[in-house]
Formats: structure tokens, sequence, C-alpha cells
């Protein structure tokens, strides 16, 4: 964020009618670097008018912040337990021995009724708050810019994009040492498909974004 004494210079200079050329020439030439100059700068438009005209700014609001965090921590319990009880079912399909073991049937029971756990309980909860997000970012444009949205929506497409990364690597390493079970295939596919569909909707969610915002001069 531009320094607030280099910001209220840059709307005086623009509002006397001085260029944006003799301002960042006169900026620094005073010390400041060219970074802040035109970070100062981008807080206002390029338009011509009598006074300087702000641009649209990103912002973070305390409401903002709570109602994006849950829904980000919900798709990730949303997509665990269902990457859990696939994979569950997946052993129940395709077990590693011919015999199961006690312990085993126990330990994928705890993970069928944990993945069915997670959800019932938290899908409702991740689609409603969807459905409110959504529904307020159509009625008020401005949500668009929220920072704490693209923040988040940039990490979770980081980490959707590094699992599939590691998903493909996984898959060839097993290939080529002679290890591509039935069972592993299906579940690499149970990552790709989940992870996939988080990438594929949070890419467009964030062109749509981009797309909202400002340009700069």
């Amino acid at each position: 964020m531009a320094d607030k004494t280099l910001v209220e210079f840059v709307k005086d200079s623009l509002e006397h009618g001085q260029s944006r050329a003799a301002i960042i020439e006169a900026l620094t030439k005073a010390g400041w670097r060219r970074a802040e100059v035109d970070s100062a700068l981008e807080t206002y438009s390029d338009v011509d008018f009598p006074v300087a005209v702000p641009r649209p700014q990103p912002y973070l609001s305390a409401r903002e912040a709570f109602f994006y965090l849950l829904f980000f921590i919900l798709l990730g319990i949303v997509s665990f337990s269902l990457g859990s009880l696939l994979f569950a079912l997946i052993e129940y399909g395709f077990p590693d021995r011919p015999a199961d073991d006690d312990y085993r049937v126990f330990r994928l029971e705890a993970q069928v009724r944990s993945g069915i756990s997670g959800l019932l309980v938290a899908t409702p909860i991740f689609l409603w708050l969807g459905y409110i997000l959504r529904g307020a970012r159509q009625r008020n444009p401005q949500l668009q810019r929220s920072r704490i949205r693209k923040w988040l929506t940039y990490i979770s497409l980081v980490i959707a994009g590094c699992t599939l990364v590691g998903d493909g690597i996984s898959l060839v390493y097993n290939f080529l040492g002679g290890d591509l079970t039935t069972r592993f295939v299906l579940k690499s596919l149970v990552v790709a498909v989940i992870a996939g569909a988080i990438f594929t909707y949070f890419i467009s969610d964030a062109e749509k974004g981009d797309k909202g915002d400002v340009d700069p001069a």
C-alpha cells in the first residue's frame, strides 16, 4: 500500500495539472523509489477530469474474512471426506490381500463412517455458504475486489495444482516401476478428479474476479 503522504502529494499534483511524468521525475529526485511512486499514481485513474479520480481499491473486512475462511475450510473438509470415503470403497473392492484381517476391516469401516459423517455435516453448510457468497457478489460487484477472497482463491489454486502434479508424478513413477495396480490407478483418478474440479472452478472464479479489477494505466 502506498504511503499516505505520497498519495496526498500525487492527488494535489494531479489536481494542479501536473503530468504523471513530471510527478514521477520530481518524486524520484526527492528520493522516493519508483515502485512507491507508481503505487501512489495507480491510486488515481488517468482520465481527463478537473480533480484526481480514485480507482476502485481492493479491500479487506473482518466479516468477509470470516465467511471466506469458513468457506475454504469447509471445502477442505468436503474434499478430504469425499476422497477418504472413495479410497475406503476402493480398498473394499480391490483389497491388497485375499483375506482381510479384523484390524483392516475395522479401519476401513471407521474410514467409511468418518467420510460419510464429514460429507453429511460439511457439505450442506458448504453449499449454503457458497450460495450466500455468490449471491452477495452478484448483488454487490465490489465484493469481487475482496483481498481475502483473492488470496484464498489463489492459495487453493496452488494447492490443487500441486496435488495434480504430484498425482501425475506418482502415477508415472509407479508405472515405470511396474507397480501400476488397479487399486492405485483408481485412487490416483479420485485425487485427479477432486483436485481437477477444484482447480477448474477456482481458475474460472479468479479470471472473473480479475476482469472486475481496473487495470493500471
